[in-house]
C-alpha cells in the first residue's frame, strides 16, 4: 500500500528529523534549569540564549525582543491582552482586527468587549483582502491597537502588512501582526516594515508544538499574562522547555536559510495541482487571492457540492490523503459555514464546503501526481453535479 501523503500543513507541520536529532541532544545532555547558577542551569542558559538567537533572525530582530511562550495562541493572547491590561484604571480604548482573524484573536476580541473595550472588526473582499483605506478610516482617538493577520488560515490570503502597519504608525497606534501561518515561508523584516508585535509558532515551521514567541518591539511595554520567577524579560514567567526552545530555533534557523528555494518549489507544486485539477475538474474553483497566497496553500470549493465536503474529507482520508475542511481549529465545528468565508461574500452553502490543501517541505511532485488521481475519483463519487461556473483563477 503507498504511503500517506500528508497535504495538511497549515494545521500542523511534521518535524523536521534535523529538529527532532537536536531535540533529543539537548533532552539527554541539558537537563539543568536555566535559572540555576551552577553549571548544569548555565549550559541550559546558553541553549536557551542560542534558541532566541535563532527565532530573532528570522524575523530579523534582536534577540532581546523575543519572548517566549507555549504556542502562538498564547503569543496572540499576550499582545492583545498584554496592551490593554497596562492601564486598566484609564478608559478601556480601542481595538481594530479583521473579520478573518484566527479564533486565538477573535476569541481575545470578544473577552476584551465584555470588558468595556470597543473592537472595529474591518471587513475583507471577495479575495480575502482587507483594503488599507478602511483601516485609516476606521481610527479613533482612543484607538490603542490594530491586530491585522499576516496571512490567512483557512484561504492562504497574504494581507499588505506593510501598507496596514505603515497606517498605524502615522497615527501613533501599536500594530501586532498574527503570522503564524506565514513566518519561515514568506519574509517579514521587522526592520522594514514598522510593526511591533508579531505572533509566531513552531509547530508550523517543521518544529514541536507546544512552543511559540511573540516579538515584542524594544520600547513596547506589556502587562503580563503569567505571574512568576520572571522568566521571559518578566513576561511570561516559567521555567523554560530547554529542548522545546532548541528545537525552535533549529527549525526558525532552516526555515530561514531555505526561505526562497522552498516558496518557489512550493508555488510549483501548487500550480501543477492548480492546472491538474482544472483538467480533472472542471466545478473545481480557487478560494482566495490568486496569488497574493501562501506558496503552498490550496483553498479549494467545488461548484454543487459543496455540501459534500465533509464526506469528501472522510473519503480522501480513507484513500490516504490528510487534508483539512477549513481550519483544523475549527473542526468540531466542521458542519458550519466558515466565517472567514461569510466575510468574503460567500452564502452559506458554499461557506460550508471548502477543502483545504498545504504544502511543506517533504512533499514532492510524484505525491501531488497520486493526488490529482485520486481526488477526482472520490469527488465524482459525490452526488451529481446540476451545474458549476468553472474554475476561478
Amino acid at each position: 500500500m503507498p504511503d500517506r501523503i500528508y497535504f495538511d500543513h497549515s494545521a500542523t507541520a511534521p518535524l523536521d528529523p534535523r529538529v527532532a536529532f537536536v531535540m533529543n541532544l539537548a533532552n539527554v545532555e541539558t537537563f539543568g534549569n536555566p535559572s540555576s547558577l551552577h553549571s548544569e542551569g548555565r549550559q541550559a542558559r546558553e541553549l536557551v540564549d542560542h534558541a532566541r538567537h535563532q527565532v530573532a533572525a528570522l524575523l530579523h530582530a534582536t534577540a532581546s525582543e523575543i519572548v517566549f511562550t507555549a504556542s502562538g495562541t498564547e503569543a496572540d493572547n499576550l499582545a492583545l491582552l498584554g496592551v490593554f491590561r497596562l492601564d486598566s484604571e484609564t478608559t478601556p480604548g480601542h481595538l481594530i482586527t479583521s473579520a478573518i482573524e484566527h479564533p486565538a484573536i477573535l476569541e481575545t476580541c470578544r473577552f476584551l468587549e465584555h470588558n468595556g473595550v470597543q473592537v472595529t472588526y474591518l471587513p475583507v473582499d471577495q479575495h480575502g483582502l482587507v483594503d488599507p483605506d478602511d483601516l485609516a478610516r476606521a481610527f479613533r482617538p482612543d484607538t490603542r491597537l490594530v491586530s491585522i493577520m499576516a496571512a490567512n488560515n483557512v484561504v492562504g490570503t497574504l494581507q499588505p502588512i506593510a501598507d496596514l502597519s505603515r497606517i498605524a504608525r502615522e497615527r501613533g497606534v501599536l500594530f501586532h501582526t498574527d503570522a503564524v501561518q506565514s513566518a519561515g515561508k514568506v519574509p517579514l523584516d521587522v526592520t522594514r516594515e514598522p510593526v511591533d508585535m508579531v505572533s509566531i509558532s513552531a509547530h508550523k515551521l517543521h518544529g514541536p508544538k507546544g512552543i511559540g514567541a511573540l516579538y515584542v518591539r524594544s520600547g513596547v511595554r506589556l502587562q503580563p499574562l503569567i505571574f512568576g520567577g520572571g522568566q521571559e524579560h518578566g513576561l511570561r514567567s516559567a521555567t523554560e522547555n530547554v529542548a522545546g526552545l532548541v528545537g525552535f530555533g533549529s527549525a526558525a534557523q532552516l526555515a530561514l536559510a531555505d526561505m526562497t528555494e522552498e516558496a518557489v518549489r512550493l508555488v510549483q507544486l501548487r500550480d501543477h495541482l492548480l492546472a491538474g485539477l482544472q483538467q480533472a475538474l472542471p466545478q473545481a474553483y480557487l478560494i482566495g487571492h490568486s496569488f497574493k497566497r501562501l506558496p503552498g496553500h490550496v483553498c479549494l470549493g467545488f461548484a454543487g457540492q459543496e455540501g459534500e465536503s465533509i464526506r469528501l474529507l472522510l473519503s480522501l482520508d480513507e484513500a490516504g490523503v490528510a487534508i483539512s475542511s477549513g481550519s483544523a481549529c475549527s473542526a468540531h465545528k466542521a458542519s458550519e459555514p466558515s466565517y472567514v468565508l461569510l466575510a468574503m461574500g460567500f452564502d452559506p452553502i458554499r461557506a460550508r464546503g471548502t477543502l483545504r490543501v498545504t504544502l511543506g517541505r517533504f512533499n514532492t511532485k510524484s505525491e501531488v501526481d497520486r493526488f490529482l488521481q485520486i481526488l477526482p475519483q472520490a469527488v465524482n463519487a459525490l452526488r451529481p453535479v446540476a451545474s458549476y461556473g468553472g474554475f476561478a483563477r
